[in-house]
């Protein structure tokens, strides 16, 4: 039995019932202090220059000037009941992810976990932001709070979203396009991304 296919007007209704979840959030970033001048601040003060240090750590900031401070390094869609793992290499050709789209059985759970590294100075309000578009309309956003990190340019950190179902139904079967970016409070493009995802019956049917 051939798959049916969502109409335009059905994709509308799906996007703007997803409009609905997003909403403005009026919040306005601390002034943002270099690593050193933090490190400079109190430095008199033995008990808080330990606290700094165990915060922010004893590393120094990379001194190549041609790293950028935010290096995404992979996406990892993690998902217990995958038979394969689901991996993007993030710091090599993004052009090709469209092409080869990760399979996912309708109806499980999975996360998205996003590997990078802080190199110079402290970021803060990191956020992965998602978008799903299905023939062209946008059916789905998801923002993500990541957080507030030091530099840690020899070590990963990670971040994973909250439990998410992937789509179930006749309906929902087919290739999406997701758009992702991982940016900041001050609306740096630390990187964009896209990707595809096709959901199916069964992982190989």
């Amino acid at each position: 039995m051939a798959e049916q296919e969502p109409t335009p007007e059905q994709l509308a209704a799906i996007a703007a019932a997803n409009e609905e979840k997003d909403s403005a959030v009026n919040y306005k970033p601390p002034a943002q202090k270099s690593l050193q001048e933090i490190q400079e601040l109190d430095k008199d003060d033995e008990s808080l220059r330990k606290y700094k240090e165990a915060l922010l750590g004893k590393a120094a900031a990379v001194a190549d000037p041609s790293v950028p401070n935010i290096q995404v390094t992979r996406m990892t869609l993690v998902c217990e009941a995958a038979p394969n793992p689901l991996v993007l290499d993030l710091q090599g050709d993004l052009d090709g992810f469209k092409k080869n789209p990760f399979v996912l059985k309708e109806g499980v759970e999975y996360r998205i976990k996003i590997n990078f590294k802080v190199n110079k100075e402290i970021v803060s309000g990191l956020k992965y932001i998602q978008q799903s578009f299905r023939k062209g309309v946008k059916v789905d956003k998801s923002d993500y709070m990541v957080g507030s990190y030091g530099p840690r340019p020899n070590e990963e950190y990670e971040f994973l979203t909250t439990m998410e179902e992937s789509p179930k139904g006749l309906m929902a079967r087919g290739t999406y396009v997701i758009k992702s970016k991982f940016t900041d409070d001050d609306k740096h493009d630390h990187l964009s991304w896209e990707w595809s995802l096709t959901i199916k019956k069964d992982w190989k049917d």
